[in-house]
């Protein structure tokens, strides 16, 4: 593993810089790697964790090493695409990606096996295969699908230009993307057809977005659709190397990463952000404050309320619920020299075809069969983890869990929450574990070492409130919430992240684009999205 970042106790560092970046996920650093690179920017990021990367970091146990929030990725595989341009451009091609097999996504409904196969006309055909008397209906989904997604891109667009534009040119740049947003992901595939196993396959990735049919918005549903279309990857040497390979730009521009390093306000003067305040009572200084703290922290907890316009603000992102939160159990396997022969392919286990219903059975009941289960197996996907673990694989299960059933150990410290709440994870740890070894019976007898999290463990290392992993949810009305974009009543403060993107790794990559463009007054947009040979060549 690459260390990135220093910790803080042991950082000599300046009181003043151009920028201070607020936490370190990947639309944090992608915005100070672009202010380095682009606007020659000294940076400062600072990360409360002890790890910096936000989502795409790494943990590791004695022989394991295990991703906390990529699974896998996009649109990479093809160097002209956009989404690749943008991770080449922001780690000087540091970056490298293994493809994923051809069945990137198996969706199992009550024993029923669906694949999804890279390229949208094979994902076509094989959806036909499947329901052969739904082909329009089918034909018709994947155009809307496209047709959104598309979409997508002036609505984003308008939140990296200046304000006085976008009063103007902002409705008709949203129009189109929220004719589908305003729209649930159930209201619009209930239109096409009435086939519930149909719409229970095409949703089958809901946990990319971490809402059910009928509560998620279409717009989010399209926009992760189609960011697989193309068939998925995996980065080589596992997901730290994300941020590894973007911390060079910031360094090479006088920047630093700090780690451990929690602050604590953000520092405002007449109306313009100034600085930070960090837990410690040290202040540093700035022209510019870039938020990666999410969206509801930034104006709940690092800004001062009384600021004109933040309260309002406040107030609107108070009307959007949080993502739900999750349970992870991260398995390790310990095996002969020979690979334990898992398939890199990812499992969605599913106990019925109503997602929704599924979901709000065990919300209320935990003892139900789990709405979801996600299997990814990480160190099939990386070809470089059995060089560095010899003998040993590794293996995650997601599945989602309602934060108020933790909620009486939110005061409790990491690794000291008491007997009744140990109980608790075992039993989770163990039905998960069941299930893991039923749907893929080849680690029967290799599980060597399992660990559980929960949504206090997101609480603990990711800050958010409910232990939510997508912040503020993606329904429809979130789509509508004039506040939540790049921009701020504060000057000089701008957000980043998923919460100005979109939701995921990309998406939040993106929202790092969209806020440096913003503050440097240019369309980088056009700069990080041109394929690397187009821009050798010019």
């Amino acid at each position: 593993m690459t260390a990135i970042g220093h910790p803080y106790k042991q950082s000599s560092l300046d009181e003043s810089w151009d920028v201070i970046v607020i936490g370190s996920g990947i639309g944090g650093l992608a915005a100070a790697a672009l202010l380095a690179r682009h606007g020659g920017k000294r940076v400062l990021v600072l990360e409360r964790h002890y790890v910096a990367g936000g989502f795409t970091h790494t943990f590791h146990r004695p022989g394991y090493e295990w991703d906390v929030g990529v699974h896998y990725i996009g649109e990479v595989a093809d160097r002209r695409s956009p989404v690749r341009a943008a991770f080449d451009h922001l780690t000087d091609g540091r970056l490298q990606w293994n493809p994923m097999p051809d069945v990137y996504d198996r969706i199992v409904i009550e024993g029923r096996t669906y694949d999804f196969p890279s390229g949208v006309e094979r994902f076509r055909e094989r959806l036909k295969s499947y329901f052969p008397n739904e082909a329009a209906a089918i034909d018709v989904y994947i155009a809307l699908v496209q047709d959104a997604a598309d979409a997508s891109g002036t609505y984003f667009a308008e939140k990296a230009i200046p304000a006085p534009i976008a009063r103007l040119a902002g409705p008709l740049m949203r129009r189109r993307f929220l004719r589908h947003a305003d729209q649930t992901t159930a209201t619009v595939l209930g239109s096409l057809t009435n086939n519930r196993e149909l719409i229970a396959v095409l949703t089958g990735q809901w946990g990319d977005y971490g809402l059910p049919p009928a509560q998620s918005s279409f717009a989010i549903h399209a926009i992760v659709a189609r960011h697989y279309f193309g068939g998925a990857s995996y980065p080589i040497g596992g997901a730290s190397q994300i941020a590894a390979g973007m911390a060079p730009l910031i360094e090479e521009a006088g920047g630093q990463i700090v780690v451990s390093a929690e602050v604590a306000r953000i520092l405002t003067t007449d109306g313009k952000a100034a600085g930070v305040r960090m837990a410690d009572g040290r202040e540093f200084r700035s022209r510019m404050v870039i938020s990666d703290a999410g969206a509801m922290n930034t104006y709940a907890r690092l800004l001062d309320p009384d600021l004109a316009g933040a309260r309002g603000i406040l107030d609107q992102l108070r009307t959007i619920p949080p993502s739900l939160s999750h349970l992870c159990l991260y398995v390790g396997l310990k095996h002969g020299g020979a690979a334990l022969e898992t398939g890199a392919t990812n499992l969605w286990i599913y106990p019925g075809s109503d997602h929704d219903a599924c979901l709000a059975r065990f919300a209320a009941d935990a003892s139900q069969p789990f709405p979801v289960l996600f299997i990814s197996f990480p160190s099939a996907k990386d070809p470089t983890f059995a060089q560095r673990y010899p003998g040993h694989s590794t293996i995650e299960v997601v599945a989602p869990a309602p934060y108020r059933w933790f909620e009486r150990w939110a005061d409790t410290r990491w690794k000291k929450r008491g007997a009744d709440y140990d109980d608790f994870k075992q039993n989770l740890a163990a039905r998960m574990r069941e299930e893991l070894e039923r749907q893929v019976p080849a680690v029967r007898g290799f599980i060597d070492y399992t660990e559980l999290s929960t949504p206090l463990s997101t609480r603990h290392f990711a800050n958010y409130a409910q232990g939510e992993i997508y912040g503020l949810s993606a329904v429809p009305a979130r789509f509508r919430v004039a506040g939540l974009g790049a921009r701020t009543p504060v000057r000089n403060l701008y957000m980043t992240g998923a919460d100005v993107g979109s939701l995921g790794v990309t998406g939040a990559l993106f929202g790092g684009v969209i806020t440096a463009s913003l503050a440097l007054g240019r369309n980088l947009m056009s700069i990080v999205t041109r394929p690397r040979a187009e821009r050798a060549a010019a």
